[in-house]
């Protein structure tokens, strides 16, 4: 009997998979998540997000695009301001549940290091003993 090594492969079919993937690299940019984060529930004007994250307004407008043709958010145009929107604030939800996953696993994750790293740690040690 063969144990499949990851259940959840079943979850991602290949095609699914090339679909995920690229949505991860937009949302692995640390200014692009800072942007979806201060953008939160609301419609902003490019000038709060800016303010909202520190970041120059050529940058914002660059990642802004990257966002809106990876399809996470949408421009609205209110007068002579155009205004950024989540598509779906559901992305909040997964992100937040990604951060709490992350956090649940950081004592292990950091356990895990510490143990596999011993051995080196020895045979460094070792070595700088002679």
């Amino acid at each position: 009997m063969s144990v499949n090594p990851c259940p959840t492969a079943k979850l991602l079919k290949h095609d699914e998979q090339e679909r995920v993937v690229p949505a991860l690299k937009v949302l692995g940019e640390p200014n692009r998540l800072r942007i979806l984060c201060g953008l939160g529930l609301e419609c902003r004007p490019v000038t709060n997000i800016i303010h909202a994250t520190g970041l120059e307004q050529t940058n914002v407008s660059f990642h802004l695009r990257v966002l809106r043709e990876a399809g996470f958010v949408r421009a609205e145009r209110r007068g002579s301001f155009i205004y950024y929107c989540l598509v779906d604030p559901e992305l909040l939800r997964i992100l937040h549940d990604l951060k709490d996953w992350l956090n649940a696993r950081q004592p292990s994750m950091a356990r895990d290091e510490n143990q596999n790293s011993r051995p080196l740690k020895r045979k460094l040690a070792a070595g700088t003993r002679r």
